[in-house]
């Protein structure tokens, strides 16, 4: 077989937006940063994105994920009351100021990590969920987990993001953890928005959520900060405006105003400089491929679900596309199999590919088929003497 490359056209009217930069001219002060669109599975920026960094308080979201996962499979129960060790009572730093004499709710533990960063209750549901009670065990979980979620390059050596050597994470796996807690749990996803928890009326000074971007109208509704002096100031952000979310993640920064700042400027960015475009819909036909031993000597190649892009507002008129398939497709064949995809590419913008599917089933040939396509080899083959043409 031989792969086969076509090229495809596509174009759409775009609105030209008054800007002053290209969509591509983003630049951030922190140390690194990754933008994604999570509508269209689009990543629009990335700084030192794949190296791993003290993550701070943002590797909480782990242990989130992690106690998320146990309610929701039945190993804890959302209104279960936990213990507090003085492993978990001992630490300082962001707090739900729990001691050992408490007895708190699972549901309790999690608003305590989400809003108001408490190490105490990271480690609490940690002990909880271990396989020998510790946080060091706990830990090496996460780690296991991480890897299985394809986040590669997270090491944890406990829950709470405590400063200590070799617990890091990368922005680029931050923000695959932040893509898997939407996508995974609509239910619990809210609890990220809440701005305010006092546990018991516990230091009301320490209830609020630190996430500066909440209450800011641009639709943010999570996730999760840290800082640390080693970090710096970093945010695991999202947000969401009519039909498309993105998720941010951004470290290193030297403030809390800075850390503001730039996840106000990376959301407006996203949102303005982006648009979401319609490119086919289910079933249209993109292209045709030749058959091999097939009743019919061509099958159709279309999308089987609606698919769009996200372009920048300044990148108009066509935009190239390849369809590649191996070819001649052997008969039979399927409707709906794979046979092929369409990939499209654009300026500073990751390669998009798109599954092509068969449009119709394509029977294998009869006899009469078989001695076409018999002939058709020695033809290539031979010549047209019947000799080989080098005789």
């Amino acid at each position: 077989m031989m792969r086969f490359v076509m090229l495809r056209k596509f174009a759409w009217a775009l609105a030209i937006v008054a800007t002053p930069f290209s969509a591509f001219a983003f630049e951030t002060s922190a140390r690194a940063a990754y933008v994604y669109d999570q509508t269209t599975g689009t990543v629009l920026f990335s700084k030192n994105a794949q190296e791993p960094l003290p993550p701070a308080s943002m590797s909480k979201l782990m242990t989130i994920y992690m106690a998320f996962e146990a309610v929701a499979d039945g190993r804890l129960a959302i209104d279960e009351v936990l213990t507090v060790s003085s492993n978990a009572a001992s630490y300082g730093g962001s707090s739900m100021f729990l001691d050992t004499t408490d007895r708190v709710s699972v549901e309790d533990l999690l608003r305590g990590v989400i809003v108001v960063s408490g190490n105490d209750a990271s480690v609490v549901l940690a002990e909880a969920l271990s396989p020998d009670g510790s946080e060091a065990g706990f830990a090496r979980m996460m780690t296991e987990r991480a890897r299985q979620m394809g986040m590669m390059n997270s090491t944890f050596v406990n829950a709470s993001g405590w400063p200590v050597a070799g617990h890091r994470m990368s922005m680029q796996d931050l923000g695959i953890l932040a893509d898997r807690l939407i996508a995974d749990f609509p239910t619990f996803y809210p609890l990220f928005a809440e701005t305010e928890f006092a546990f018991d009326g516990r230091v009301p000074s320490n209830s609020r959520n630190r996430n500066p971007v909440l209450t800011m109208g641009l639709g943010a509704d999570g996730l999760k900060t840290g800082h640390t002096e080693e970090a710096g100031f970093g945010l695991v952000g999202s947000a969401k405006q009519d039909d498309r979310r993105i998720i941010f993640v951004i470290t290193g920064l030297d403030s809390r105003a800075a850390r503001a700042e730039e996840s106000t400027k990376i959301i407006n960015w996203a949102f303005r400089q982006f648009a979401e475009k319609e490119v086919a819909e289910a079933g249209t036909r993109i292209a045709s491929a030749d058959v091999w031993m097939g009743d019919v000597p061509t099958v159709g190649l279309t999308v089987a679900e609606d698919f769009s892009l996200l372009v920048p507002v300044l990148n108009q008129g066509e935009i190239d596309a390849e369809v590649i398939y191996d070819g001649p497709i052997e008969a039979p064949i399927v409707a709906g199999q794979q046979v092929g995809e369409l990939v499209i590419n654009l300026d500073e913008l990751p390669e998009k590919r798109i599954p092509l599917v068969a449009e119709n089933d394509v029977a294998r040939g009869g006899f009469s088929t078989r001695l076409r396509t018999a002939a058709l080899v020695l033809w290539q083959k031979f010549g047209p003497t019947g000799a080989p043409e080098d005789a």
